[in-house]
C-alpha cells in the first residue's frame, strides 16, 4: 500500500515538474520576445530622431553655398510632398529642430511639424507641434518655459526671428482656439504637445 502511494507521489511530482519547466520555457520566450520588441521600438524611434538631425544639417548646408537668394525649401526626398520649411531653436531647454511643411504621424517621429498657419516669419500664427516623450527629444521639457523667455525661428532664406513668450496654458485636445490667425498684423508662433499625464494640450505663445 505504501509503495502505491509513493509511487503515486512520484507520478505527481513529475508531473508539477513538467508543467513547471513548460510554464518556465514559455514565460522565457515571452520575455525574449518582449525585450526584441523593445529593441526594436526604440531603436526605431532613435533611427527616426537621427533623421532629424539630419535634415537641419542638409538644410544648413543648402542654405549656405545655395547661389539661388530665393532659395525656400529643402526636399526631404522627390516622392513626398513635405519639406523642411525653417528650423526652431530654444537655448533655455537645448531645443534645435528642423521644422517640417506638414504634419503626420510618420513625420512627428522624426521632427517638430508645421501643424497650421503660415510658414516660418510670415504674417500670422504659426502653430508647430511635437511629441512629448517625457525624456529629453523634441517638446519633452517645453513646459520649462516661462513668461518672457525666447524661441528662435530661422526661416529658409536663414532670416531669424526672435519671439518671447506670453502665454502658457494647458487645454484639452479638441480645443482648437490657438490656432486663429487673428494676430492684428503681427508674427506669432504656438507650440503644441502633449501633457501625458492628464491627456491635454500644453500650449506656448510667442509673439515678435
Amino acid at each position: 500500500m505504501n509503495q502505491i502511494l509513493c509511487t503515486e507521489n512520484i507520478k505527481k511530482r513529475k508531473k508539477h515538474i513538467k508543467k513547471f519547466k513548460f510554464q518556465l520555457f514559455i514565460s522565457i520566450i515571452l520575455i525574449i520576445l518582449f525585450t526584441i520588441y523593445l529593441l526594436y521600438f526604440y531603436n526605431a524611434r532613435a533611427n527616426k530622431e537621427s533623421l532629424s538631425e539630419v535634415l537641419i544639417n542638409s538644410f544648413n548646408l543648402e542654405r549656405l553655398y545655395s547661389k539661388n537668394q530665393d532659395y525656400t525649401i529643402v526636399e526631404l526626398n522627390q516622392n513626398n510632398n513635405y519639406f523642411v520649411t525653417g528650423i526652431i531653436e530654444i537655448p533655455k531647454i537645448n531645443i534645435n529642430y528642423p521644422i517640417l511643411s506638414e504634419i503626420n504621424d510618420e513625420l512627428l517621429k522624426i521632427s517638430a511639424c508645421r501643424f497650421y498657419g503660415p510658414y516660418p516669419n510670415e504674417i500670422g500664427n504659426l502653430c508647430i507641434a511635437a511629441h512629448n516623450y517625457d525624456d529629453n527629444r523634441f517638446f519633452s521639457n517645453l513646459y520649462k518655459l516661462e513668461i518672457g523667455d525666447m524661441i528662435n525661428i530661422y526661416d529658409s532664406t536663414n532670416s531669424l526671428v526672435r519671439y518671447y513668450v506670453y502665454s502658457k496654458y494647458e487645454t484639452n485636445k479638441n480645443d482648437t482656439s490657438c490656432t486663429s490667425q487673428d494676430t492684428n498684423g503681427i508674427r506669432e508662433i504656438t507650440l503644441i504637445t502633449c501633457n501625458n499625464f492628464n491627456g491635454n494640450r500644453l500650449i506656448i505663445k510667442a509673439k515678435e
